[in-house]
């Protein structure tokens, strides 16, 4: 990673970063749940305040920015780094009530919660999410960690007016990240826990195929050894996915075809909890990373473009 700069500092676990064309930055405040606009001088906006657990987000085909909302976490606050679980790895808080998506006017600051539930399941911890050229988008339930026991996750795919939203993917263990190639016709997902990144064929707007001997199928592209743990992810223009990486602090290229790459965070700016990376500029070359545990947005030039998402 060339030419590290942090863009500013502050921010209560920043998640979801989304580059705009005029040169900000919109990120999740996942703690405070706040939408904040992060210009490149390093000033803040809180563009909404939406409550809960503001997650993965990103641009829908009418621009306004749809959020993944996990509802919260349990925190805790260890030598000036902020951790979203409590003792024992407790995730889900006191005062849970749920997960949900939002859609947030970014220029208003006006939003309104469009999911709850599918077919009386309640959402338990929205994650990422992704669009399609078709207009419908695919997000990913992480679920929550109790004292006893913890969600089993799943992917679904939804329609942005709040009429249609369907299970695709069950069961996943604690799916994150979740990304399209270029042309759209391979999802990919990554599971925390498992720190594996898995790849299906899409066959229609919001059809995945689940052929496979284990549950949801798909073809396993990658899976670290050790400690590490996947986070959010995006993906380059020639596909390859990068995956924010935890506890090693840096983001892991996968290709298409599973070749692994590891790209570290410089040491003056490292963080444990490496959240997710997105692309800005005009030649797609900037990439901005959240360091979450310490509360920064990091810029850093990176060798190859980021893909130009559906409605970016």
């Amino acid at each position: 990673m060339k030419n590290p700069r942090i863009i500013t500092e502050g921010l209560r676990f920043p998640e979801g970063p989304v580059a705009l064309p005029d040169g900000s930055v919109v990120v999740v405040e996942i703690e405070s749940g706040n939408i904040t606009r992060v210009w490149p001088d390093g000033k803040k906006d809180v563009v909404a305040h939406v409550g809960g657990g503001p997650n993965g987000a990103a641009i829908g085909p009418d621009g306004k920015l749809y959020v993944c909302n996990d509802g919260g976490f349990a925190w805790t606050d260890l030598g000036g780094m902020l951790l979203p679980f409590g003792p024992h790895g407790v995730t889900q808080p006191d005062d849970y009530t749920g997960g949900s998506i939002q859609r947030v006017d970014l220029e208003t600051g006006d939003f309104e919660t469009i999911y709850t539930e599918c077919d009386g399941v309640q959402l338990k911890g929205p994650n990422d999410i992704v669009f399609d050229t078709a207009g419908g988008f695919w997000f990913t339930d992480h679920g929550k960690v109790r004292l006893r026991d913890r969600d089993r996750g799943a992917v679904y795919y939804a329609s942005t007016d709040g009429s249609s939203i369907r299970e695709v993917l069950f069961p996943m263990d604690a799916p994150n990240g979740i990304g399209l190639s270029p042309s759209g016709d391979t999802l990919y997902v990554a599971e925390t826990h498992a720190c594996t990144l898995t790849a299906w064929a899409v066959t229609a707007p919001g059809v995945a195929d689940t052929t496979g001997v284990v549950p949801p199928g798909g073809n396993r592209l990658c899976r670290l050894p050790g400690h590490a743990l996947f986070d959010s992810l995006g993906v380059e223009a020639n596909g390859n996915v990068c995956v924010a990486t935890l506890a090693e602090g840096g983001i892991t290229v996968v290709s298409p075809t599973g070749d692994v790459e590891r790209n570290d965070i410089p040491a003056e700016a490292f963080d444990p909890l490496v959240t997710n990376i997105c692309w800005g500029g005009d030649d797609m070359q900037t990439a901005f990373i959240t360091l979450s545990a310490t509360g920064r947005l990091l810029a850093v030039d990176w060798p190859r473009p980021g893909l130009t998402l559906a409605y970016n």
